[in-house]
């Protein structure tokens, strides 16, 4: 038996036993410096879940989050999907569920060798560094704390907007004064117009 086979039988026996197993990807010798550790689970997609990423973080602190909202997936029903905040696995921070095309950076090998190019998709778990920003935001620091990223949660238009502006062109139509039968007060009304 080669070590492949022994990988994949061991890991069948792990998502046998709890659902899913998690696998963490160490930079090589051989890998560029700027190369961010990650790891992901493998057996979500038997259920038709997503399967679950996470970079930049030390392999038990990223085995203990995927384990945590992996849990939540299968065994409460939670319904990932990109843009998502999820508070409660890191104190004091929430984080962020990023969807998109599955990169070298965050590449599932495991996963996809298991089951199939069509059937993976992935989400990823994104942590904000101690400024309370996330990578795609202004000021993150990408140099003390490297994340690479599936995706860009959109921001809604109600977060992009400070305060209501008006309508478009509002201000340079004139009203029409309302006559009396218009007014508010109906027919008789003390209003003016």
């Amino acid at each position: 038996m080669s070590y492949l086979d022994d990988f994949f039988e061991e890991q069948s026996e792990i998502i046998e036993r709890f659902g899913w197993a998690v696998v963490h990807v160490l930079p090589g010798d051989d890998d560029p410096a700027e190369t961010v550790p990650f790891a992901y689970t493998v057996g979500l997609t038997g259920y038709g879940f997503p399967e679950l990423t996470i970079a930049g973080v030390s392999p038990e602190f990223g085995h203990q989050l995927l384990n945590e909202v992996a849990g939540r997936v299968r065994d409460e029903g939670l319904q990932l999907r990109h843009g998502h905040r999820i508070r409660g696995l890191i104190t004091g921070q929430e984080v962020r569920v990023v969807g998109g095309e599955i990169r070298a950076e965050l590449f599932p090998g495991a996963a996809l060798m298991r089951y199939g190019d069509d059937r993976v998709r992935l989400l990823q778990l994104a942590w904000p560094d101690p400024g309370d920003r996330f990578p795609w935001q202004s000021g993150y620091d990408a140099a003390g704390f490297p994340q690479p990223t599936l995706g860009v949660p959109l921001t809604r238009a109600g977060r992009r907007c400070a305060a209501f502006r008006g309508v478009p062109g509002s201000a340079r139509r004139r009203r029409a004064p309302r006559s009396r039968r218009d007014s508010p007060g109906g027919e008789g009304g003390n209003l003016r117009p």
